[in-house]
Parts: C-alpha cells; sequence; structure tokens
C-alpha cells in the first residue's frame, strides 16, 4: 500500500484529492486514524480506494475476496460499494490491526457484509477452492505479504470468475522494480516476478496504473 500516489508533487497531490476524491466520512476518520498508525504506509490512498468503489459498482459485483486487511480502509471501500447482499472474504493474520477494521466497519454499518478470516490467506484461498467456490467471486484485492504474491494471484485467478477483476497492489513498490540497486530484495525481486507472471499471461486483460504505489487491474478473459 502507499498512503498517496507515487511520483506527483506535493502540491500537484493535493490539487487531484481536491478535486477528485469525494470521501464518504467514515473512510476520512478511518484514514485519519491509520495516518497515526507506525506502519502507515501500509494504508492505501484515497484516490485507489474511491477508484475501488467505482470498478466494484462498475461490474456489478457481489461477491468480493481481500487479501490483506490492516486497518480495513480497502475493505470498508469495498463493502460501501456492494449492494445490500453483497458479500466481502477479508484475509488478514493480524488481530490487533483488524480490530481498527472492525470498529469502522461495524460503525459503517458494513460489518454484516464482511467475513473476517485471521488465518494465513493461503489456507483461506485453499478451503474456498475445497468447497468449490473456484470462478464464484467477482473481485479480489491482493495486498499483503510481497513473497506469497504469485501464490495468490494463482488462487485468485481460480477463484474469479470470467469478466471479474484482480487488483494487486505495490506493484511499482516505492520505484524499487526500476533500481537496478534493490535487485538482492526478495521482496522487489517477488514483485518483479508478478509484474511479469501477469505481464505474460494471456488469459487476463491488463493495464498497470500509478495510482498509490502501483496497481494492476487484471480483468479474467
Amino acid at each position: 500500500m502507499s498512503n498517496q500516489s507515487i511520483g506527483l508533487s506535493d502540491r500537484l497531490y493535493q490539487y487531484l484529492i481536491a478535486n477528485s476524491v469525494r470521501e464518504p466520512e467514515i473512510l476520512t476518520l478511518l484514514r485519519e486514524e491509520t495516518l497515526q498508525h507506525p506502519l502507515v504506509n501500509m494504508q492505501v490512498s484515497p484516490e485507489q480506494g474511491q477508484l475501488m468503489g467505482l470498478l466494484v459498482q462498475l461490474i456489478g459485483a457481489k461477491k468480493c475476496l481481500e487479501v490483506g486487511v490492516f486497518t480495513g480502509y480497502s475493505a470498508l471501500v469495498v463493502a460501501l460499494n456492494l449492494p445490500d447482499d453483497g458479500r466481502l472474504i477479508a484475509c488478514d493474520v493480524s488481530d490487533e490491526f483488524t480490530s481498527i477494521a472492525r470498529r469502522y466497519w461495524h460503525e459503517a454499518g458494513v460489518d454484516r457484509k464482511i467475513s473476517l478470516h485471521i488465518a494465513p490467506a493461503l489456507e483461506t484461498l485453499d478451503r474456498l477452492l475445497a468447497n468449490g467456490e473456484s470462478d464464484t467471486f467477482d473481485f479480489a484485492f491482493i495486498d499483503a505479504d510481497k513473497n506469497n504474491y504469485a501464490a495468490y494471484y494463482d488462487r485468485c485467478f481460480q477463484l474469479v470468475r470470467q469478466g471479474g477483476l484482480i487488483l494487486v497492489d505495490n506493484v511499482l513498490w516505492y520505484g524499487r522494480v526500476a533500481d537496478a540497486a534493490m535487485d538482492g530484495d526478495p521482496r522487489t525481486q517477488a514483485i518483479k516476478k508478478i509484474n511479469q507472471q501477469i505481464y505474460h499471461d494471456d488469459r487476463v486483460q491488463i493495464s498497470l496504473i500509478p495510482i498509490g504505489d502501483g496497481l494492476t487491474i487484471a480483468r479474467k478473459k
């Protein structure tokens, strides 16, 4: 995650926010609380959140998946844009971080739409596959530990229906993916690997956009 889009001057970024982001008050409150967190850079930016909400509505999503929750901003965005009978399965390993998320989900009145699974995400994803939920999800968002990105993408591809979307966060990785000096860094290598994997995956249509810390949108053909 990144709490603002990379590559923009502060002046231009503030203009972008002032002229494009329509952030509900509950999201603003959650974002402002998260700004005090020592891991604030794990927070998605408001402009990225707004894009995610728009995509959820554009495809008429009702069944969604999130890998990596943190304090719950992206999950809250998705849930707010789901219909009343919509469902989001959210995967994380931290009770501490997601306790903030649960508080805001409840306050926003969307907690009934969100099923939080505190366990290694691969376990949850494999359980969904074993339960026959392949090709049933409309939308998936991957934003968790980078070394497992390739495995998360593989599971999400199986779970998402034809025409559904898989969003992969941090694909520009603060610019490190284009810095040869970072080639020895395992997380940078993991991001470069998934970028190449998706680029060469002809089962999806893709667009990598420089919003937040880089977001790839993959549509399953």
